[in-house]
């Protein structure tokens, strides 16, 4: 994969993002935005965060926090827009004119799937990040914080079971109507084993996941700008395949943190 330098479209929206829960919500918009409307015309490039490409001063001119993803508009003067839920909201602001994504302005509506993007900018978001740095990443393995930011990480999942109990989508009357407020989540979600998230503990949560995956749009936005490694789909394929000491590796962190909620005296509860 060829290192970026610089952006590289003359027009529609330039998309710079990477295989990432946070990133996806923006792929998915624009894959749905058109199937539903045929267009914006997007370019993407994949910004590789394992190399510190965001931290290059190129990016940090059009994104100042370093992070992504992050979006230029060539069609309304080069505007740039940085943080999901602000692109999300831009975008079906000037290109979901019939608010098939989204809601209308004066809509109470409008107001219950803010308040849920914002949760997840604000709760599932970080606390399901540090769930997986410190399960995952961190080269020491700390009790205490596993236990802090998985179990926070399983508390706000069942926040959102107990929304889904009698509904199909996060926001909208009755039922609900897929929207923006779906599509924040789903890169999230989508990876909740990564952060020792186990989805049968959360059963609408999963049924509704399924039901988002099964639109052509978010398909095609969850495997931009390439596959996730790190998909619930890509780990249990790895683990069906009888891969070599994956097993046992996975066997041994999922006792790690029943280990740590045990020292910590960590009992679920939501909300």
């Amino acid at each position: 994969m060829a290192e970026p330098t610089g952006l590289i479209a003359k027009s529609g929206i330039e998309l710079l993002s990477f295989a990432t829960a946070n990133s996806s919500k923006v792929s998915i918009l624009l894959e749905e935005l058109n199937e539903a409307y045929g267009k914006p015309e997007y370019t993407c490039q994949a910004i590789n965060i394992l190399k510190n490409t965001q931290k290059q001063a190129w990016y940090t001119a059009i994104c100042p926090n370093g992070r992504i993803p992050a979006i230029v508009d060539h069609d309304r003067g080069d505007f740039v827009v940085f943080e999901g839920l602000a692109i999300l909201s831009y975008l079906t602001k000037h290109y979901d004119s019939e608010c098939k994504l989204s809601f209308p302005y004066d809509s109470d509506d409008y107001s219950v799937c803010q308040q849920w993007m914002v949760w997840q900018q604000s709760g599932i978001g970080p606390m399901q990040g540090q769930a997986n740095h410190f399960l995952r990443f961190s080269k020491e393995k700390i009790p205490y914080a596993v236990q802090r930011y998985v179990g926070e990480t399983e508390r706000l999942y069942g926040v959102l079971d107990t929304r889904l109990k009698d509904r199909d989508y996060v926001a909208g009357s009755d039922r609900g109507r897929f929207s923006i407020a779906d599509i924040s989540l789903l890169g999230w979600v989508g990876s909740s084993y990564l952060a020792g998230i186990d989805l049968k503990m959360f059963p609408n949560v999963k049924t509704w996941f399924k039901r988002c995956s099964d639109r052509p749009g978010v398909q095609r936005g969850l495997s931009l700008p390439f596959p996730s490694p790190f998909r619930n789909e890509a780990f249990e394929k790895r683990l069906e395949s009888g891969e070599e000491g994956l097993k046992e590796t996975e066997d041994a962190l999922m006792k790690f943190i029943e280990d740590a909620k045990k020292q910590y005296n960590y009992k679920y509860a939501s909300p």
